[in-house]
């Protein structure tokens, strides 16, 4: 049985998140059900990650089997055709070995969180950044940032429902910078806790603001403490950007 391993861009605004539920609209059911326009088969697809509500991706990966062994360009371009209606595009696909996994075999995962900071509120970008009136100092986030960076314990930035076994976590980029009206935190690493980003973000943006020193993100991680962390940022800003293999 022929695997496929499909690149995914989404607007994740209309979407109870990734993962498949029951009643509700989902980017996995989105592209379960093109699967089964395209060739009759009910499948159940694999992703590098669970994106929660709202959250978009610009490089979502996901793996599937199909019956039949289809030319690749067959499969992307058959399932854009039956998702016309979706906000969910296949950006590529290609055949891949029957080991390969989209999330068991990834080595990294990135993510982008854009903040818009003007006076202005979004009119074009509405529900795709978090809109910050007040300025942001987009270097002093930074130096906060890097403290973030490394082996750590991030019980202070893991949401209470997060399923992880373990608290610990290596992060391997955080990095801060301005773009215009935009304030862009990218954040890498193999894996991330249950909104690990949005709570890093919420807290660095609590620095950039002057409500926070730079020291208090270091003092917030070293605490351990659910309760230490800054308020979380919505999800309207996050893109999950790519996956390493």
């Amino acid at each position: 049985m022929p695997r496929y391993r499909l690149t995914l861009e989404y607007d994740g605004s209309g979407y109870n998140g990734f993962q498949a539920q029951a009643g509700q609209p989902t980017v996995q059911g989105a592209v379960e059900t093109a699967i089964t326009a395209f060739c009759g088969q009910t499948v159940r697809i694999a992703a590098a990650g669970r994106t929660d509500t709202g959250v978009h991706a610009t490089g979502q990966v996901i793996s599937v089997d199909l019956e039949k062994a289809w030319p690749a360009k067959t499969v992307m371009n058959a399932l854009n055709a039956h998702m016309v209606e979706e906000a969910v595009s296949v950006l590529d696909c290609a055949e891949v070995d029957a080991e390969w996994h989209a999330r068991f075999s990834a080595t990294g995962r990135s993510y982008l969180y854009r903040i818009l900071n003007r006076p202005g509120r979004p009119a074009l970008d509405r529900g795709r950044v978090w809109h910050v009136k007040k300025p942001l100092d987009a270097e002093a986030m930074h130096e906060a940032a890097q403290s973030l960076v490394g082996l750590h314990d991030f019980t202070t930035f893991r949401d209470v429902g997060c399923q992880s076994k373990s608290p610990e976590k290596t992060l391997d980029v955080a990095q801060v910078s301005r773009v215009g009206d935009e304030v862009h935190l990218v954040f890498e690493a193999r894996s991330f806790l249950h909104r690990q980003v949005r709570s890093m973000t919420g807290t660095l943006a609590e620095v950039g603001q002057g409500r926070w020193a730079v020291g208090d993100v270091a003092e917030a991680l070293a605490a351990r403490n659910r309760a230490r962390c800054g308020p979380v940022a919505p999800s309207d800003g996050l893109y999950l950007t790519g996956v390493r293999y």
